[in-house]
C-alpha cells in the first residue's frame, strides 16, 4: 500500500477533519435553535420528531437505529417530548417487552410549523442547494466509513 502524503504540516488545525466537523456541526445547530424554539424544541427533539415524522409509531430500537443514538441518550428526550404532548410511548401490544412512540394530534400537528425550517436553514447559510446535497452526501460516506471503521476488525487499536 502507498503511504499517504498528508503534506507538510498533518497537524494543522484548519487540515483536520474532526475540526471542520466539530465547527461547522456546532454553527449549524446554533442556526436551528431560534428556529426550533417557538415550537419548544431542541435540536436533539427535533431529530427525533423528524423520525416520527418519518413513520410512527416506531419502536425505541427503531429510533436509536434511525438517529445513530443509543436508548440512554433516546430516553430523556423521549420523556420530555411526552412531557409537553408531541409523543405517547406505551408497551407494544405485538411484544409487551418492546416501547413503541407514536405521535400525538399535537406532536402531528408541529410538522406541518416544521416544515419551514430547512428552507429557512438554507437561506441561512447562503449556499447553493447543489453545494448542501453534495456535502449531505459526503457527510454521509463519513457516517458509513467511520461506522465501518469503529465495528471492523482492530476497531479502536492504535498503529504503532
Amino acid at each position: 500500500m502507498k503511504p499517504i502524503d498528508l503534506g507538510e504540516d498533518p497537524l494543522a488545525l484548519d487540515r483536520q477533519v474532526c475540526f471542520a466537523l466539530s465547527v461547522a456541526s456546532r454553527n449549524v445547530i446554533a442556526l436551528y435553535r431560534p428556529l426550533l424554539a417557538p415550537m419548544g424544541l431542541t435540536h436533539p427533539q427535533y431529530l427525533v420528531m423528524l423520525a416520527l415524522w418519518e413513520r410512527s409509531p416506531r419502536s425505541v430500537k427503531d429510533l436509536c437505529e434511525a438517529l445513530h443514538a443509543e436508548a440512554a441518550t433516546l430516553s430523556p428526550l423521549l420523556k420530555r417530548l411526552e412531557a409537553v404532548g408531541y409523543v405517547v410511548r406505551q408497551r407494544s401490544r405485538s411484544d409487551e417487552r418492546q416501547l413503541a412512540v407514536d405521535l400525538t394530534d399535537a406532536g402531528r400537528e408541529l410538522r406541518s410549523e416544521a416544515e419551514k425550517i430547512p428552507y429557512r436553514v438554507v437561506e441561512l447559510l447562503g449556499m447553493d442547494l447543489a453545494d448542501l446535497e453534495r456535502l449531505n452526501a459526503a457527510l454521509g460516506q463519513v457516517i458509513s466509513a467511520t461506522a465501518k471503521a469503529l465495528d471492523g476488525p482492530g476497531a479502536g487499536i492504535t498503529s504503532s
